[in-house]
């Protein structure tokens, strides 16, 4: 059973965070890089914020909607107080794979690591998710039964209601994240990529994960991807990599090891070849060494 404190739920049997409601006014706790273990909802509610995530920066409007998939690294800055309402809920509570056809904000809301995760609030939706939010707040502090259930239905709503609106506000991603004309074989291979890109870097590991010949695999993500097996793969660690030199002060040698690298100079060279520039000088054309002098 969950067990739960005033606004959070516990998974007994791991200890991990399962679910958690709170509101933020002042301090801002998110003010160094995140990677946290689940999946975040952040309503900023205040102006003057600045997003740092994936590899660049924005100014987040008041009344918008971050979401971050777990361990996706981001930060955010303000020179005031901070004034947001914050949904942490993890996979194991709420599985968002699982439930793709449910709730589509797979590659809409989350897992969309090539576009800004912030979705402004129209004034309607700051009503219903003002709503919806006090509704689970409620649950949370309540002893009925189905107790379990019911905070999944309003975490389904509320991730129904966040979807819909970004696909009307940005089409172009409910396109380009439709999957019905997609083999599940190759849904079933980016899922695969996003959780062994550290340690398995050749196109017939997964092949051999997914009980597949490699040259019928090779087939399928050139035709649907107009990209080789291999160019998915090298795409995910040089993601990676590319955050690792924006966001943070780790040397190359060490980005390397966390990415299954043991030879900096092999993961150097294969890093040019991918982003036409070696890891130092991205380093210091956009990451954190040209903030650290800015």
């Amino acid at each position: 059973m969950i067990q739960k404190s005033k606004h959070t739920l516990v998974d007994p049997q791991t200890g991990n965070l399962a679910f958690k409601l709170y509101t933020i006014q002042g301090n801002n706790p998110f003010d160094h890089i995140q990677r946290l273990n689940y999946y975040s909802l952040i309503w900023v509610q205040s102006a003057g914020v600045k997003l740092k995530a994936n590899f660049s920066e924005c100014d987040i409007e008041e009344n918008t909607l971050l979401a971050f998939a777990p361990y996706q690294p981001f930060m955010l800055m303000t020179d005031g107080d901070l004034k947001a309402r914050v949904i942490h809920f993890h996979p194991d509570f709420f599985c968002i794979h699982k439930h793709h056809k449910e709730v589509a904000c797979h590659g809409v809301l989350f897992n969309n690591i090539y576009d800004p995760p912030a979705l402004p609030l129209d004034q309607a939706t700051v009503s219903i998710f003002n709503m919806q939010m006090d509704q689970m707040e409620n649950e949370l502090q309540s002893l009925d039964l189905a107790h379990y259930e019911l905070m999944i239905s309003y975490l389904k709503i509320f991730l129904i209601t966040a979807s819909r609106l970004k696909a009307k506000s940005q089409p172009e991603i409910i396109n380009e994240s439709s999957e019905s004309d997609e083999p599940f074989v190759l849904q079933n291979l980016k899922d695969c990529i996003e959780e062994h890109y550290k340690s398995k870097h050749s196109a017939s590991e997964y092949a051999d994960l997914l009980a597949i010949s490699t040259k019928a695999l090779a087939k399928l993500t050139r035709r649907h991807f107009n990209k080789t097996l291999t160019d998915l793969i090298s795409e995910r660690i040089i993601i990676e990599a590319k955050r690792e030199l924006y966001l943070t002060s780790k040397t190359v040698k060490e980005i390397a090891y966390e990415l299954g690298y043991n030879d900096e100079y092999y993961f150097s060279r294969f890093f040019k070849k991918n982003a036409e520039v070696s890891p130092q000088v991205y380093r210091e054309t956009v990451g954190f060494a040209k903030m650290m002098v800015g």
